[in-house]
């Protein structure tokens, strides 16, 4: 499977989130938080904090992360990378293009972030 159309560029404003339900590569539902940060760029990552099992996505945007709303961690958008605890795991990161104005992400390519 190739990149999805997430949304388009004006169904977001900078610093907010939405959740989508894109298919992975055998066609299941994979949860996904679509961000856009509040520079105006955009982000995919997985919807589902890696500490408390919860939407990210109806968490706060700061700058280039985001803030699970349940106990506080933080995560850089372009990593996954938790920046706060309690979160010690990162959460995966998708690659998103823009195609005028479609946005598009490809949960097949996860971003392969090397360890710290």
């Amino acid at each position: 499977m190739s990149a999805q159309h997430a949304c388009d560029t004006g169904d977001l404003e900078p610093g907010e989130a939405m959740r989508l339900d894109l298919e992975d590569a055998d066609g299941r539902p994979l949860p996904v938080a679509l961000v856009r940060d509040e520079d105006g760029d955009f982000h995919a990552i997985s919807d589902i904090c890696s500490h408390g099992q919860v939407s990210l996505s109806d968490g706060e945007v700061e700058g280039c992360a985001i803030e699970c709303w349940l106990h506080g961690s933080t995560f850089d958008l372009r990593t996954g990378r938790p920046l706060s605890l309690p979160a010690t795991q990162p959460v995966p990161v998708y690659p998103v293009t823009l195609d005028g104005p479609r946005v598009l992400v490809d949960v097949d390519a996860p971003v392969d972030v090397p360890a710290r």
